[in-house]
């Protein structure tokens, strides 16, 4: 594992390039396939508002999973992530349309660490809404 971003390039503060996450009710039923996770309330309507949803939403680890890609991107390597967590707050709707849902994620480096390691902060928002708290990676850098 060895990031293409050096340590002694980066300080408190450094923001790493926002991106936007396009999230559509086959992107969810791909997830599902790929994770094993069939809960109803990613992919069946009726079941989702039966349970008190407001429709379909996106699985919790998709999101996390989309929004640690803004970090692995900058750092070039996904094994440079050495530890990442959040906390769900609130849920991606997902709307049975062409549009579906975006999940908006940005991030900025929160502290830097010993051993040439730096703590990302994350900010990901869908309909203008925080989805993921305390949203954290450490990543090693070169």
């Amino acid at each position: 594992m060895t990031a293409k971003v050096s340590y002694d390039s980066v300080e408190v503060g450094t923001e790493l390039p926002a991106r936007s996450f396009p999230v559509t009710r086959a992107t969810l039923v791909q997830y599902a396939g790929a994770s094993g996770d069939f809960n109803p309330i990613h992919w069946n309507e009726k079941f989702a508002r039966e349970v008190g949803l407001e429709d379909v939403i996106a699985h919790g680890m998709f999101t996390m999973a989309e929004a640690i890609r803004v970090v692995t991107d900058w750092a070039g390597d996904p094994g440079a992530v050495v530890e990442y967590g959040v906390r769900f707050t609130r849920q991606v709707v997902v709307p049975n349309d062409d549009k579906g849902a975006l999940i908006e994620v940005s991030a900025k480096v929160g502290a830097l660490l010993d051993d040439k390691r730096v703590r990302v902060d994350l900010t990901a928002t869908s309909g203008d809404k925080k989805v993921l708290g305390m949203s954290r990676a450490v990543v090693q850098l070169g």
